[in-house]
């Protein structure tokens, strides 16, 4: 019999799932050399870090006076190293990513396609070092426990309680690690979505993508509330907000500035049958202008609700419950978007920008 569609039959535009292991390949080749920093960078942190405890003037050992050995929780230290070395990476590959999809100007003097590919080896190295951030916290806990526990239930115990969400259950860990647990699972799908692009199309992946800078938003979120390194507000700290300064105005400017025609905001668009839409994405960049003028009070005050030394903390103003809500929030917008963009999959995507 002919397999040919029937006369009459609408046709079919399903994608069989496949990977695109050609750009997984050189990507991965690539990353060689960047992993080969990042872990370089991650020497050096860890260095600074064993010298501050050595020295006495860790905010970790202020608060936490057990862990003055810095030999003894050199794990942990190393585990604070990789953590510091994922953000920074994150912090890159963001500004790269937002730098590609924003309109090139006279300032450009890196192609689109140089900045894509670097963004894309960047990406792949922050996935690694977030892994091995969790990881060193992993052996950490199973090296604490040793004594107390057989090594059977030892493991299983520390792989709840650092690598399954909800699993820690004291202090600010319980929302601490579960925002990072978050991010980090979130930022598997959304960030490797390229690679199998072939499959859900070039829209679907795109409208994934963008979702990557909530992951980044709960990265730093992560290390403000459990990096105990700057658990005190003072310079180390406010370098961090000041580093989302530029991701701020850049994202801003990507949304003011889209590389694509179709997202520019016209004033044909805001009056037009799309003018929801429109509408929407005015209210998102007014949003993000009030937030970049909040991360630049924070950063110059140096005031952002950090702990004080010698003053007892306050209770947690999110809870675990808290995070599940907005997660669920945040997975049913994924899934809306996933699903509006998917309806129109029978019609042919868009030409991509030269890479």
């Amino acid at each position: 019999m002919s397999s040919a569609t029937p006369p009459g039959a609408a046709p079919t535009s399903r994608r069989r799932f496949r990977v695109d292991t050609r750009a997984l390949r050189a990507d991965l080749r690539l990353m060689t050399l960047d992993a080969t920093a990042a872990l370089a960078v991650t020497a050096v942190i860890f260095a600074l870090l064993y010298f501050r405890v050595h020295t006495g003037v860790s905010p970790t050992v202020v608060v936490m006076p057990f862990m003055d050995d810095a030999r003894l929780y050199w794990l942990y230290w190393a585990c604070q190293a990789f953590g510091w070395s994922a953000l920074l990476w994150a912090w890159i590959t963001v500004m790269l990513g937002l730098l590609r999809s924003t309109a090139p100007g006279r300032w450009s003097v890196v192609s689109h396609a140089r900045v894509e590919r670097l963004h894309r080896t960047t990406s792949l190295t922050t996935l690694g070092l977030m892994f091995a951030h969790a990881f060193a916290f992993f052996l950490e806990l199973v090296r604490e426990n040793a004594d107390g526990l057989g090594w059977g239930p030892l493991v299983v115990s520390a792989f709840v309680d650092v690598f399954v969400p909800g699993g820690y259950a004291s202090g600010t860990g319980q929302v601490a690690i579960l925002l990072g647990l978050i991010a980090f699972y979130l930022a598997i799908p959304l960030g490797a979505a390229f690679y199998v692009r072939a499959w859900t199309g070039s829209r679907l992946w795109r409208a994934l993508h963008r979702f990557v800078i909530v992951v980044y938003v709960l990265s730093v979120w992560h290390t403000l509330l459990y990096g105990t390194n700057v658990w005190f507000d003072g310079w180390f700290r406010t370098v961090v907000w000041a580093l989302q300064l530029p991701v701020a105005l850049l994202f801003l400017v990507r949304l003011l500035s889209p590389l694509r025609p179709s997202e520019r905001l016209t004033r044909d668009r805001l009056l037009g049958p799309d003018r929801w839409r429109a509408s929407a994405g005015l209210v998102g960049r007014l949003l993000v202008a009030a937030a970049t003028v909040v991360l630049l009070l924070v950063t110059v005050t140096g005031r952002d609700g950090g702990r004080v030394p010698g003053e007892e903390t306050g209770e947690m103003l999110v809870t675990q419950g808290m995070v599940w809500a907005g997660l669920a929030v945040l997975l049913t917008v994924i899934g809306a978007v996933a699903v509006t963009v998917g309806r129109r999959t029978t019609a042919p995507d868009p030409v991509e920008p030269p890479r």
